[in-house]
């Protein structure tokens, strides 16, 4: 099989124990070729240590790995350009010098090395520091640069662990654009990110895990549409504990200027949301009701909330 027919990514039945710690336990899961696959957990949850054993960095207990239908190892690496949660940089070398040596690391040809870092520089807006060392840059220049470090090699398979972190809203935007062009090109993302609005935005895919054990896995749309418009959005000024009193209402979360309305399952039909308006109207100045399918959000907290399994440390 080839690779752009093969799942990009395919784990069976892993596990890894640091002594009698589980951090990851019978996790298996399959990341289509082409995907941006999110793979969402609490902290704690597995995620770091499920994309080192991804990456090869370390190896599973039991269970196997495989990337484009190879297991995995050394010689897979190629194929994966990996950004850390953690700050990997030389701080004392200039930030083009870096880039150069992490590109020829990744047998980028000589003669496309300098180009590439020019190019990619000026794209996430920072070409005029290439010769700053890497401890004058801010925190999030500093990611800006790993990003690029993962991505100047140009592998079919990207694995971007909390990849905005550090980051200001208009520079997380030009890296989600980035990702969107990646995408655009045929790329597989594999991306763990806290952020679930980005994820929202990005993913087609996600994977939830909790305690090292998989809870929730499918196409973000069919997960959504599962759950049916259980969940009011509401905008309003006003006493939020006058949600939580509304006729069919199971739970409210607020988030300031609007809360998310979870329903009770008896309470989603026209009739019932017209009876919540008529509630809420009269005690709050409302500027948007709108019944929708749950947030990512709201399924990310549902799920963990309503999930249980075996207690665990995770890393």
């Amino acid at each position: 099989m080839s690779a752009s027919s093969s799942p990009a990514i395919v784990c069976e039945a892993i596990h890894k124990s640091y002594g009698d710690v589980r951090a990851v336990e019978n996790l298996s899961l399959t990341v289509p070729t082409g995907a941006v696959y999110g793979f969402l957990g609490p902290n704690g949850s597995g995620k770091t240590t499920s994309i080192r054993m991804m990456v090869a960095i370390l190896l599973p207990d039991s269970g196997q790995i495989h990337i484009h239908g190879t297991p995995v190892g050394d010689h897979t690496k190629d194929q994966i350009g990996y950004l850390p949660e953690e700050r990997g940089l030389y701080q004392k070398m200039k930030v083009g010098e870096q880039l150069e040596f992490l590109a020829e690391l990744k047998r980028v040809p000589k003669s496309e090395v300098k180009g590439r870092v020019t190019r990619w520089l000026e794209r996430v807006e920072l070409g005029a520091w290439a010769d700053k060392k890497v401890n004058d840059l801010s925190k999030g220049m500093q990611q800006k640069i790993q990003f690029i470090a993962a991505v100047i090699a140009d592998p079919p398979i990207l694995i971007l662990d909390e990849f905005s972190s550090g980051l200001d809203p208009v520079n997380a935007n030009l890296l989600n654009e980035i990702l969107l062009e990646q995408r655009a090109e045929g790329k597989t993302i594999l991306l763990s990110t806290h952020r679930m609005e980005e994820a929202e935005r990005l993913c087609d895919h996600v994977c939830l895990i909790n305690k090292g054990h998989k809870v929730l896995d499918g196409r973000l749309a069919d997960l959504r549409a599962a759950t049916g418009k259980s969940t009011l959005r509401v905008d309003y000024t006003g006493d939020p504990a006058i949600l939580r009193q509304a006729p069919g209402v199971a739970s409210a979360e607020d988030f300031g200027n609007y809360a998310e309305l979870k329903l009770r399952p008896d309470a989603q039909s026209p009739q019932s949301v017209a009876e919540i308006l008529r509630f809420l109207a009269p005690r709050l100045v409302i500027t948007r009701f709108e019944q929708l399918e749950p947030s990512l959000n709201q399924i990310f907290l549902d799920t963990v909330a309503s999930t249980s399994v075996p207690a665990s440390t995770s890393a």
